[in-house]
């Protein structure tokens, strides 16, 4: 029996992630897709509908869906305080992920990505469309990489870093925890935290602060 699902976020990427649903449940029948719970500051969204889903709500109304579990967008920032086991991961039918892949709870994996042997990825990870993430390859949680990234084997993304569209890193690297790489960068050296890196090779741009 489909299991209930409710998308937090009611963004742009809420909405993909709900036709990702449609087209895992074309291959297995999994989820009874509720609708979607926006961030408690958007509560005049709550009432509508969103390609074809109701917006439950808001954050504040987990309560109110006991057997429902949860899927977050990249932008959904809200603090929930969820069992493990009520936040689930999605993953595109048209990707690759290996047996020897680990991946956490609450992580979206756009159409088209490929995941190397003995990849991991920590929790709510967002990877968009097209991405390699290559063998051995470690993503720590809340790591964001946008459309197209490619990561060569061995490298450690550390939790809450940014990777720009198309940008590539080096074999066996770390970028280090907050840190945002920058669309079309190549990385060829270790990235220090909380660093904006930008260019072929990547350069420090400068220092990330609290407003990104």
């Amino acid at each position: 029996m489909a299991q209930d699902l409710i998308i937090l976020g009611g963004g742009v990427h809420g909405l993909e992630m709900a036709e990702m649903v449609e087209r895992i449940n074309a291959v297995r029948p999994l989820w009874n897709l509720r609708g979607y719970l926006v961030p408690a500051g958007r509560a005049e969204a709550a009432g509508g509908q969103r390609h074809g889903y109701p917006v439950l709500g808001t954050s504040a109304d987990l309560e109110r869906f006991p057997d429902a579990v949860f899927v977050p967008d990249n932008e959904f920032h809200d603090p929930v305080k969820l069992p493990a086991e009520r936040m689930v991961s999605i993953v595109d039918p048209s990707c690759f992920v290996p047996r020897s892949a680990r991946v956490g709870r609450g992580c979206v994996i756009y159409p088209h990505c490929f995941l190397g042997h003995n990849v991991s990825l920590g929790d709510r990870v967002f990877v968009l469309a097209g991405c390699t993430i290559n063998h051995d390859d470690c993503l720590e949680d809340n790591v964001v990489l946008a459309s197209g990234v490619t990561l060569a084997g061995g490298v450690r993304v550390e939790r809450g870093c940014y990777l720009g569209q198309g940008c590539c890193v080096r074999q066996l690297l770390k970028v280090g925890a907050g840190s945002l790489i920058g669309m079309g960068a190549v990385v060829i050296g270790d990235v220090a935290p909380d660093s904006v890196m930008v260019g072929n090779p990547a350069r420090l741009l400068r220092k990330r602060d609290a407003a990104g």
